[in-house]
């Protein structure tokens, strides 16, 4: 089972549709093409369009197999008194007095850019389960660094 928020679900299904219908047909026509060019023994090209099946064949079943065992967190049901996956916390670093705030969501739905991180990563272990107010500490690969929970929200 993968929990996952809805907009990482619908994200999730909307790219397995976009393999499904563009990607597997265009792998379709590269393998038709190369194989109208003549001896497939020695075309190079047939041999990449076929691995460049498989390979999206491959994605295509794995993505198939997340979307069946997904589990959709209803965010409405989630309270903000403590750090779960999907909260926003902002926090503070107590050394620096950098602020900063991440929302913790599954790992397939992390992206730093969006300020989304992975509820595996050290912040987010050291994190789960804290509430506003909280120091806590964790270790990440530059040392130990201690955090104080602002403030928690969805």
């Amino acid at each position: 089972m993968a929990y996952m928020s809805q907009e990482g679900y619908d994200k999730l299904v909307a790219e397995l549709q976009r393999l499904e219908s563009v990607e597997r047909p265009a792998a379709a026509a590269a393998i038709a093409e190369a194989r109208d060019k003549g001896d497939l023994s020695e075309n190079a090209e047939y041999d990449a369009a076929k691995e460049h099946q498989q390979m999206l064949e491959t994605q295509i079943v794995k993505m198939q197999q997340m979307v069946r065992d997904a589990k959709i967190i209803d965010t409405t049901k989630l309270k903000s008194d403590v750090v779960q996956i999907l909260s926003r916390v902002e926090m503070k670093n107590t050394k620096t007095g950098m602020k900063m705030a991440y929302t913790i969501v599954p790992e397939s739905e992390a992206n730093l850019r969006e300020g989304k991180i992975s509820s595996a990563t050290p912040i987010a272990q050291g994190l789960l389960g804290h509430k506003v107010g909280d120091v806590v500490e964790v270790t990440i690969p530059q040392g130990i660094i201690s955090l104080e929970i602002i403030s928690i929200s969805f």
